[in-house]
């Protein structure tokens, strides 16, 4: 009877997690599909807990309530003290613990005799070395996306060929630990040690050579990555609930990866595999486009009081800034008077998918006027005013109009095609993928410089 209430538990906390992510895949359903997604964790929790002491008893449920509290001590404030600005490195952090959970798991199931002890071992293989990538992909993401190590792609010499090797070395070696008999432990723990070095190796590699403007798309894999880790360790510790949930993860974040990579004109292997294709280069050709031209709040307000139609890209510059809140006043007092104002949010805007959207809706901003690229790109031509806050290259036309250029045929938003742009930057440098923007130095754009949270608030009161 307990089993099958606990198996009951699990599916009903499964279709939660469905929910949840269902939920989450509009603006609209976001909030009820987060409580889904609570309702249906505290379900497992709650099931597990109960397994977990019927099968171990009260000490082990002291344990690992205490283990719980640390975490959710940690977990607490943690999210209290980081900024939205600060969640991308944040959750490529989170994504290294699932994985160096897989790793102990792993590891301590190798112990372990089984009923089936070949598919037992290669269980073990696969978590550990899932997990081990993870894990140290995942910290090189952190250490990227926080600028504690350089955004440009490492390149050593042959390093397709080192990661194919390492693929076919693992490959090897889970075939030779089946092989050796349970009774050899040195020889089958050595064999699990030397993969798992090499697998650490792998996933600091793959990380490491891939440039700063893939890592939105790397952050979504990494996403994958967690969860086939969490479902590998589901396989050993013999829980479907884990094996459901990890798989649904892995699944819905590799495929978000792969969106992410056609709006990026990315090829999906070539980022997965470390840039495999690529030559590194994140820099584009040097050219003279010009001179630009610099405005003011006041400017920009007046061409705001006369303009019908407004659209708003906004960018990581507007999250660093914090001007999220300044950006949704100044959409309130347009609307006001009578001002069609919609946002255009690129797939990869950001540093993390759907990293706009959060920030503007926790600025209350409508969700019927938040668009994406694909939706309000053809109505470029007859907006009168854009204002590009923050972004770089998600609005750079040389995608299109420069095949040399390093992000040649990734989708942009075709700001320039609007009668006039206002570009709110910090100063004239590259974006994130150290690419020159043309857009900068065309005739119906103006650069209004400065912290896009006070420029914004100037034209507020301007207005």
């Amino acid at each position: 009877m307990n089993e099958t209430l606990i198996q009951g538990a699990y599916i009903v906390a499964g279709l939660l997690f469905i929910l949840a992510l269902a939920g989450l895949s509009k603006h609209e359903t976001a909030v009820m599909g987060n409580k889904y997604g609570i309702v249906g964790m505290t379900i497992a929790l709650a099931a597990t807990l109960w397994l977990a002491t019927k099968t171990a008893g009260f000490d082990a449920l002291l344990i690992i309530a205490i283990a719980m509290a640390i975490g959710a001590a940690i977990g607490i404030t943690l999210a209290r003290k980081v900024e939205m600005t600060g969640m991308p490195e944040l959750i490529a952090m989170l994504h290294s613990f699932v994985g160096i959970a897989a790793v102990l798991v792993g590891w301590n199931s190798s112990y372990e005799t089984a009923a089936y002890p070949a598919i037992h071992d290669v269980e073990v293989f696969v978590g550990v070395f899932i997990g081990a990538v993870t894990f140290t992909g995942s910290i090189v993401a952190y250490l990227k996306l926080s600028a504690k190590m350089k955004s440009a792609p490492l390149v050593l010499p042959a390093r397709h060929a080192i990661n194919l090797g390492i693929i076919v070395v693992f490959v090897v070696m889970t075939i030779v630990y089946v092989l050796v008999p349970h009774e050899q432990m040195f020889l089958r723990q050595l064999l699990l040690g030397i993969m798992t070095v090499l697998a650490l190796f792998l996933g600091w590699h793959l990380v490491a050579s891939i440039g700063g403007g893939d890592m939105p798309v790397v952050v979504s894999m990494l996403n994958s990555y967690s969860g086939w880790a969490a479902a590998a360790a589901g396989f050993l510790l013999n829980n479907d609930l884990l094996i459901i949930t990890g798989a649904l993860v892995g699944s819905s974040g590799a495929y978000l990866s792969y969106i992410m990579c056609r709006a990026m004109n990315r090829s999906f292997i070539s980022v997965i595999a470390g840039g495999f294709g690529s030559d590194g280069n994140v820099v584009g050709e040097a050219k003279d486009y010009g001179e630009h031209r610099e405005t003011s709040a006041v400017e920009v307000a007046d061409s705001l009081k006369n303009a019908h139609d407004v659209i708003i890209t906004p960018g990581y510059g507007m999250a660093t800034a914090q001007a999220q809140y300044a950006v949704a006043d100044l959409t309130a007092k347009l609307r006001a008077r009578g001002v069609n104002v919609r946002f255009g949010i690129h797939p990869v805007a950001g540093r993390l998918p759907g990293h706009m959207n959060v920030l503007l809706a926790e600025a209350k901003v409508p969700y019927d006027i938040v668009l994406e690229m694909d939706e309000i790109n053809d109505d470029m031509p007859s907006t009168d005013v854009v204002l590009v806050i923050g972004a770089n290259d998600t609005v750079n036309p040389a995608a299109q109009d420069d095949p040399s250029s390093p992000i040649a045929g990734m989708p942009v938003l075709e700001v320039w095609k609007a009668a006039e742009v206002v570009v709110f930057k910090r100063s004239m440098n590259t974006g994130y993928a150290g690419v020159q923007n043309p857009l900068f130095f065309k005739d119906n754009s103006a650069m209004l410089f400065g912290d896009a949270k006070e420029r914004v608030e100037d034209i507020v009161k301007a207005l």
